[in-house]
């Protein structure tokens, strides 16, 4: 379980992340949604503890964060691929892997399961550099999820990829649910709020709507998450 209680965060005298508080529990995918500029990285990297908050705290598994002992049990996708360009795929993810300090035989027997999960067995020797843009998304998938976390935060791993990719990429994010693994995806794209069970929508930093999907989705008239959004903002406007 996340918990994230009263979070502020500036970057200099702007602020970009303002009073947020949310649970999201386990094995769910929670949605982030809002536009770009929005402060969802923001919120990621300090959900993680890559950043610290000015004020609030957040926990994961009762565990305050930033906590080093925590690492193992989290993975973190950046919107921007963090590979290699001048080493293969599977060099990439045995890299990744030493980071983890996993065995060299548990290491190699996932680099199977997690090459075939994104459909990359067969470029498993190719070089980074010469993959398009989707598969370095799906190898950037695989060096996430290699050493099983608990946790999985994507930030926004569908950006400039088609819709057939998009789709099996989705199919993957399902898979790890249904295995136990609890998903925080952040995103701008208004439909793949119905992939999600929870979802946040976050505006100038603010949370300014969060409940379940279809929670969400029945306030509206049309059943849109464009239409929510629209609503959510309104209210938020009229309140500050």
């Amino acid at each position: 379980m996340i918990e994230v209680e009263n979070l502020y965060k500036k970057f200099g005298k702007h602020p970009v992340i303002q009073g947020i508080s949310m649970t999201i529990p386990p094995s769910e995918i929670c949605c982030l949604l809002g536009p770009s500029g929005s402060g969802k990285t923001t919120l990621i990297r300090l959900m993680i503890g890559v950043i610290v908050g000015d004020e609030g705290t957040v926990k994961i598994d009762d565990v305050n964060m930033p906590n080093l002992s925590m690492l193992g049990d989290i993975g973190f996708m950046p919107q921007n691929d963090a590979l290699y360009d001048d080493l293969s795929a599977e060099d990439n993810l045995r890299f990744f892997g030493g980071l983890q300090q996993m065995k060299k035989a548990a290491l190699e027997a996932r680099m199977n399961d997690v090459l075939a999960l994104v459909d990359l067995t067969a470029h498993r020797k190719k070089m980074v550099r010469d993959f398009s843009g989707g598969m370095k998304k799906r190898l950037s998938l695989a060096a996430s999820i290699l050493h099983s976390p608990k946790i999985l935060f994507l930030d926004e791993p569908t950006v400039g990829i088609d819709p057939v990719l998009k789709r099996t990429i989705w199919n993957q994010f399902q898979e790890l649910k249904h295995a136990g693994t609890t998903i925080i995806v952040s995103t701008h794209v208004m439909d793949e709020v119905t992939e999600c069970d929870k979802a946040a929508l976050i505006y100038n930093g603010r949370l300014i709507a969060y409940d379940a999907v279809t929670a969400l989705l029945a306030e509206t008239t049309s059943g849109k998450v464009e239409e929510l959004f629209i609503m959510a903002s309104e209210k938020e406007g009229a309140r500050l």
